[in-house]
């Protein structure tokens, strides 16, 4: 008889990355992810020690491609308002081109978690407050290079922003139109003074 094949633990975490981002966290028991992966629940006790571990490990997997890493640590020549820009605008299409509408699964788990697993919750509001601490940095940063105006109120304008981002997310699981999200993030941005062309 043949050994068995390895274990490919870094396809292990996409599969159940996809699952986790299609049916949310509660769906995906020990038992469903074990037979999605072709293995005993020992085997992925084994692998992975609990469903907590797994799913962080799901959550760098799923931060490393998502659409809006784009606005982590841009050059000091950048310009800012163009990028938030840009940035938005990928995120539609992103989402638009999904065909399992699945939108962010960060967002789709901030819902069943926060307030409800202590462990796994305060990691998703702590993911969802440090992109708002990064957009309100940003725009400190587009106002200290001249792009916009300091008017006191960039901690509200990034508040927005990071409002409209969950909301882009959670919309675009039935608006499937990459035309009509980017007209709502636009008027938003247009709203705020913030559109860059």
């Amino acid at each position: 008889m043949g050994r068995p094949a390895k274990f490919d633990r870094e396809q292990a975490v996409e599969i159940v990355m996809n699952e986790i981002w299609k049916n949310g966290f509660e769906a995906c028991s020990v038992k469903a992810m074990s037979e999605k992966l072709g293995i005993t629940r020992s085997s992925f006790y084994n692998a992975f020690q609990s469903r907590a571990n797994v799913f962080e490990e799901v959550l760098a997997r799923y931060l490393e491609q998502s659409p809006n890493r784009g606005l982590s640590n841009p050059d000091e020549n950048t310009r800012i308002i163009p990028l938030i820009t840009r940035t938005f605008r990928e995120i539609c299409r992103i989402r638009a081109s999904d065909p399992q509408a699945r939108g962010c699964l960060v967002i789709n788990c901030l819902t069943e978690l926060v307030g409800v697993d202590e462990r796994l919750g305060a990691k998703l509001e702590r993911l969802v407050l440090s992109d708002l601490e990064r957009l309100e940095h940003l725009l400190r940063r587009a106002a200290a290079n001249g792009e916009i105006e300091d008017r006191g109120d960039l901690r509200e304008k990034a508040l927005a922003l990071q409002n409209l981002l969950i909301g882009l997310n959670v919309m675009s699981k039935v608006v499937r139109s990459e035309e009509d999200l980017w007209a709502a993030a636009r008027q938003t941005f247009e709203g705020l003074g913030l559109y860059a062309r």
